[in-house]
């Protein structure tokens, strides 16, 4: 069983994630971005005319999905899909401007290009309930078994 502890671990090492979320009139959208994490919050950088800088606000709730890459010469015989930390979690837009904004701006720099970042919006988003994992403390062949790649531990 994979502990709250070593999903953050594992978090901390990623960089990539699906950000999915609901527009005002309901419908789904997710798409690809690239985070930090700090202070156990994913910090996500996005285009200030980006459908997610424009639509998040509006009721602050996310789900994210980051795949976790799994090496080894097995994935290349067998169809394995990746690992996955998937959770729903509460964004919010944070102002360039404020301490919090600057300080994501800081651990997001070697993200983001130096012209782009007079441009961008950054998106703090904060777990809450349970990790939903797949093929994350398992090893690769039980991967091919769902029942047994599945797993959950508390965010907190």
């Amino acid at each position: 069983m994979t502990t709250t502890d070593q999903i953050w671990r594992i978090l901390a090492r990623q960089s990539f994630a699906v950000l999915s979320h609901v527009t005002p009139d309901g419908a789904p959208r997710s798409s690809g971005v690239v985070y930090t994490l700090a202070d156990r919050s994913l910090l996500i950088t996005v285009a200030i005319d980006s459908w997610k800088a424009r639509q998040i606000p509006t009721d602050g709730r996310v789900a994210v999905t980051v795949p976790v890459r799994r090496g080894g010469p097995l994935v290349l015989m067998f169809p394995i899909p990746p690992a996955t930390i998937s959770f729903h979690g509460t964004a919010e837009v944070l102002s360039r401007e404020s301490p919090e904004g600057r300080r994501a701006l800081a651990a997001l720099a070697p993200m983001i290009p130096p012209d782009r970042r007079a441009a961008c919006r950054i998106i703090s988003v904060r777990p809450t309930g349970r990790f939903v994992t797949y093929g994350i403390g398992v090893s690769l062949g039980r991967m091919r078994q769902p029942a047994l790649a599945r797993g959950q531990a508390p965010v907190a």
